[in-house]
């Protein structure tokens, strides 16, 4: 029961559905990014205590709070997205989105409003993290479906975004770390990158109404609803194996995000170093990914790049981090957060294609959220509270890269696990996506 609006008579331009897509995605990388970069900063203004470390840790708790909702709005936006389309999805996960944004930006303080600064805080995190938990889905699908033989390619744009957000935010963190003084910063400074985060939700909205539906949602016949149930009774398999493809994608995002805070706080370097080598490194990501997903449309086996990138975490993440705490300096930060992030361009440049390419239509947009929905809310909103407090407890400023490497190889499993199951299932049963 096809009860959808014909496909338009002239395909869309690809530049314009992969900014309508990736438009929610600056939004929420620019926010988590920021909030990750002005941790020690956002410590002092909600959360304050009589312990520096702890306050830290409260701070990320907070962060990792709002990927324990993920999941949940994982399941409600991506039921949504696959019965009423993709537009619709995308509309309703930025309109949700801006709310969030905006209670981050103009929260009062602890010292002005007291214990209830910390719970309007709490409460705009949990909100943004149940709006996200459908957008990568809704957005990876809505690229994936129009970019046909080129999906690789349209939906690796999904990660560069968070590459030029890296760059952006990083900038702003360089330019009032830099201008400001401390008490500045702290009265006031730390909310201009939310303002300007509140701008692009309006946008986003306007773009989003403009774009049409993917031929791939029109065509198909949709049950009237997608329970939850019927996706994990259904497709049990892929969604693990997405899941577990998902893992180092995030844990490696989150904890070079985290650089500043561990360039700050562990290397006690001033606190532009870290901006700077993450700004760097956003290039390299923004650059990386679509190139990676370009490459990986001309490849007969997708995974295969995604497996090199998955060793060289494993065999790179601890000289990474042994050279920016032997030797903490500008440049030392930039070479290994410069080559960390070239490996993740790799991997999540290919990633949201090989995803999207674990389900059908019907059920795609809920089974590639729900999936690297629960992958963040394990193993990446988490990851900068982990750093903290595995770096507390052992004393080793070389923690964050154990992490990653046990990261990678749980990911590995999954490429494997894939690679092994794509030779056994037939294309029919797999439903790859139509070019």
């Amino acid at each position: 029961m096809t009860q959808h609006d014909e496909a338009p008579s002239k395909p869309p331009s690809m530049h314009r559905m992969i900014v309508a897509a990736t438009i929610g995605n600056v939004l929420e990388w620019f926010d988590f990014v920021v909030y990750g970069f002005f941790a020690v900063t956002i410590a002092q203004v909600f959360f304050p205590t009589g312990n520096a470390t702890v306050s830290l840790l409260i701070t990320f708790g907070a962060f990792g709070l709002a990927y324990l909702v993920r999941p949940l709005g994982a399941i409600v936006v991506g039921s949504y997205t696959d019965r009423a389309g993709r537009k619709a999805g995308l509309l309703l996960s930025i309109a949700l989105m801006m709310i969030g944004t905006t209670l981050m930006a103009v929260t009062p303080g602890y010292a002005t409003i007291g214990i209830a600064a910390p719970i309007l805080i709490t409460l705009s995190r949990l909100l943004q993290g149940f709006s996200v938990g459908g957008e990568f889905g809704s957005a990876v699908s809505f690229l994936a479906e129009h970019g046909g033989g080129r999906r690789g390619f349209a939906a690796s744009w999904q990660f560069a975004t968070g590459g030029m957000i890296t760059v952006l935010a990083s900038l702003f963190g360089v330019t009032l770390t830099t201008v400001l003084t401390h008490q500045q910063l702290v009265d006031w400074g730390w909310r201009i990158p939310y303002f300007f985060g509140m701008l692009v939700g309006p946008a986003g909205l306007y773009i989003r109404a403009k774009v049409v539906e993917t031929p791939e949602f029109v065509e198909a016949e949709l049950p009237p609803t997608i329970p939850i149930s019927d996706l994990l009774r259904r497709h049990p398999l892929p969604v693990l194996l997405a899941l577990g493809i998902s893992i180092i994608s995030n844990s490696s995002f989150y904890i070079l995000a985290y650089v500043p805070t561990y360039g700050e706080k562990t290397l006690h370097l001033p606190a532009s170093t870290g901006f700077t080598a993450t700004l760097i490194g956003g290039l390299i990501l923004a650059i990386g990914c679509p190139l990676a997903g370009q490459w990986s449309d001309k490849m007969a086996q997708r995974p295969l790049i995604m497996v090199v990138a998955c060793w060289l975490f494993v065999l790179t993440s601890y000289p990474a981090f042994y050279l920016m705490a032997a030797w903490p300096s500008l440049a030392a930060c930039i070479i290994a957060v410069g080559w960390l992030q070239l490996v993740k361009a790799g991997y999540s440049g290919v990633l949201p294609s090989l995803l999207s390419e674990q389900f059908p239509v019907d059920t795609r947009a809920i089974g590639v959220s729900l999936s690297f929905s629960t992958a963040v809310s394990i193993f990446g909103g988490l990851a900068p509270l982990i750093a903290t407090w595995l770096i507390a407890q052992t004393g080793d400023p070389l923690s964050p890269s154990y992490y990653l490497i046990v990261t990678a190889l749980l990911s590995l499993g999954a490429l494997i696990a894939i690679r092994r199951r794509s030779r056994r299932v037939s294309p029919a049963v797999r439903v790859p996506l139509t070019a």
